[in-house]
């Protein structure tokens, strides 16, 4: 399937991730575990799919985002965390209830562990590979 023809946003979501942050990893596989239904698909941002699919972002790693992609657009930030949350249910869905915590309070939290995430959390020098069981889940 052609990336740019990826139509399955509201049954498969995407979540794109920077692929070598050891806390994006950890989100990732943190989501696998409790997304039972097999509802996400995943991207790193360095990837095919985010090149086809995000608008030009910044070129400095250190101020991506998770971004979340579904049917009804981009979320990014706090935003696409509150949104995965939202999608999971259950458990994480009581966390999606950060959305209740003002935007201008979420954001700059956000950013400030995104900046300083390779340094507290470490870094890969490439991006995950995922194993045979992920791979149906893995975008390129």
């Amino acid at each position: 399937m052609p990336v740019q023809h990826y139509e399955n946003l509201e049954k498969h979501p995407i979540i794109f991730f920077d692929g070598v942050c050891d806390l994006c990893n950890r989100t990732v596989d943190s989501i696998l575990k409790a997304d039972r239904n097999r509802i996400f698909r995943f991207s790193p941002l360095q990837g095919e799919t985010a090149r086809a699919l995000l608008p030009p972002f910044s070129e400095t790693p250190e101020s991506w985002s998770m971004i979340y992609m579904d049917e009804n657009g981009l979320y990014d930030q706090s935003d696409a965390t509150v949104e995965i949350c939202r999608r999971l249910g259950g458990f994480w869905g009581l966390l999606g209830l950060i959305r209740a915590v003002p935007r201008f309070i979420r954001h700059p939290i956000y950013r400030f562990i995104a900046r300083n995430r390779y340094r507290w959390f470490g870094k890969k020098d490439t991006c995950r590979i995922p194993t045979h069981q992920e791979r149906a889940r893995f975008l390129p």
